[in-house]
Formats: structure tokens, sequence, C-alpha cells
């Protein structure tokens, strides 16, 4: 669940409300920055934790995963600046995530929950990596909390 809040900066022209679209495109913006860095968290507990036998095939397999997101951060990026969107602040706490943004003369603020947050996280992650959505085995709430606070 996200919600906006939107108030106007004095500006001479009337600008226009963000739309829908550009609101996905901060929510995207959102994900892709958290997940960026949870992939390159994950590569280097792999290189550095001495369990895996073989962490070179782990660590290429987030590595890639982690340059695919990396690429989509900054298309996303670039899609922001085209529609005069800059994201200000981004603060996360116990209950989700907030970004405040401005966009033609308005700044607001989206707020997106954490269970629906991680949610979407998991379903992207495991496509950046390769992996079937279907075949998903759920973790127990506690480590995807964590994971998500820890960032």
């Amino acid at each position: 669940m996200a919600t906006t809040k939107r108030s106007t900066l004095i500006t001479p022209a009337i600008p226009e409300d963000i739309t829908k679209d550009e609101l996905s495109l901060v929510r995207s913006y959102l994900l892709l920055t958290f997940i960026h860095k949870v992939f390159e968290r994950d590569c280097r507990v792999i290189g550095k934790s001495g369990l895996f036998k073989t962490p070179q095939l782990y660590m290429e397999l987030v590595s890639s995963a982690t340059k695919k997101t990396s690429l989509m951060l900054q298309e996303v990026t670039r899609e922001l600046a085209s529609h005069h969107l800059k994201i200000t602040t981004i603060r996360q706490d116990q209950r989700g995530v907030e970004a405040q943004y401005a966009c033609r003369g308005y700044v607001g603020e989206i707020n997106i929950l954490w269970p629906g947050f991680r949610n979407e996280m998991m379903l992207r992650m495991r496509a950046y990596l390769g992996l079937n959505p279907e075949l998903a085995v759920l973790p127990k709430e506690d480590s995807v909390e964590q994971m998500a606070m820890s960032i």
C-alpha cells in the first residue's frame, strides 16, 4: 500500500500534478535502490563468509543481478530527469519507506508499507536472478524484514 501527499510551491505558472506513471517511476527508483544495496551486500557476504564450497559461482549469479539493477536504476534515473522529477529524501522506519519528491513545482511524498515493499522486492529480485516466480520458497517473515531494515 502506497500513499502520497502533495503540496504546492509558489510558482508563476500553474504546474501539472504528478501522474501515476511518474509515481511508478518513484516507486521503481526506491525498489531498485534497495534491491541494488541488498545484492551488493549479499555478494560481499558470500565472498567473505567462508561457508560456500564454490563462492565464485554464487557471487557471479548475484553480481549479474547487481549489474542488471544498476542498469535499470540508471534508466529510471534518466526517466525521472526527463519528467523533471527529483527525489529529495528517502527515509525508512519500522512502518516502511518514505520518499519526498519535487515535480514541476509540486512537492510530495510517497509512503510504502514494509509488507508490500518487501513482497515487490522479492518478486523483482527473483526476476533479476533469473528465478521462476512460481517456484518461490517464501522466507520466514522475520528474515525478510531484517533484509529490508538493514539497508
